[in-house]
């Protein structure tokens, strides 16, 4: 897997994963243009599934599209297995099924998490998905021993390169390791950091999150107030093209196969930031 997607790809919980049918030409264009620019996958957030990934699977003929992520409560082991199934028979080992436990304040069922992503991977497993051909989206330690030992590896969300080093270390060498990292390509200070505030302030109210800040070193002070400074700079790279760029490149020195990369730039969640990925090409290139 690790060959297939490369280095980069594109993470994207707006347009690319839009059920829109009026839009489906469009979407289909900027996963064809994103393949071209280099990218190695493309990952659909916001609970995405399989049907999001068919469309952009269609149109492209090398990328990779995982879902970053699945969400365990949303879809039953029998119905994720068969539509597996059924994309990987169409697009030979381009899609990844990237799974997760969600927050209970998204998720009614939301019980025993740990535990209900076991029972899942176990009827994955009765049903015929290769532990490959899946990953799992892992913040604690007891989650990236089971991303290592029940699935290809890791995509972890919203995390420091600190963490992601950690992150190798529980994995060991094999694993793939593909943290999401968000992307503000502007180098204002004050207008990067207003800008990551806001995509911020929807997660400082997940405990998931919060949870996996404090135990990463982080305070309480950290999380007020939208975020500090030094919560900011660390899970967001904003500055010069060659200030992201050395951003992205601590994910890599700290042992990430691959970087998901998010824009954020305050525009509307289901639009395509197309300049802003051939700006992300030509500065990685």
């Amino acid at each position: 897997m690790k060959e297939t997607i490369g280095t980069y790809g594109i993470w994207n919980g707006g347009g690319l994963r839009g059920e829109d049918p009026a839009l489906r030409g469009e979407r289909a264009e900027a996963a064809a243009e994103l393949e071209e620019l280099g990218f190695g996958a493309i990952w659909l957030g916001g609970s995405s599934s399989a049907a999001n990934a068919a469309p952009l699977l269609e149109a492209t003929s090398r990328l990779v599209v995982g879902t970053s992520v699945q969400s365990i409560w949303d879809h039953e082991p029998k119905t994720a297995a068969a539509s597996f199934t059924e994309l990987n028979t169409a697009h030979p080992g381009r899609f990844v099924l990237g799974l997760g436990v969600s927050h209970a304040k998204l998720a009614e069922q939301y019980r025993r998490p740990y535990s209900a992503l076991v029972a899942y991977l176990d009827a994955l497993d009765a049903a015929g998905v290769p532990a490959g051909a899946r990953v799992l989206a892992a913040l604690g330690p007891r989650t990236v021993e089971l991303a290592r030992n029940r699935s290809a590896g890791s995509i972890p969300y919203l995390v420091t390169a600190e963490q992601t080093a950690r992150s190798r270390e529980l994995l060991g060498e094999q694993p793939l390791l593909a943290p999401e990292l968000k992307v503000v390509l502007e180098s204002d200070p004050t207008r990067a950091r207003a800008l990551a505030r806001d995509s911020l302030a929807v997660y400082l109210g997940l405990p998931n999150y919060t949870n996996n800040f404090l135990r990463n070193g982080f305070t309480e002070d950290d999380l007020k107030d939208g975020g500090s400074d030094r919560l900011v700079d660390a899970v967001y790279a904003w500055g010069s093209e060659d200030g992201i760029r050395a951003r992205i490149d601590e994910y890599l020195a700290a042992g990430a196969d691959h970087v998901a990369l998010q824009i954020v730039d305050g525009g509307p969640r289901y639009s395509l930031p197309r300049e802003a990925w051939r700006r992300l090409a030509s500065l990685l290139g």
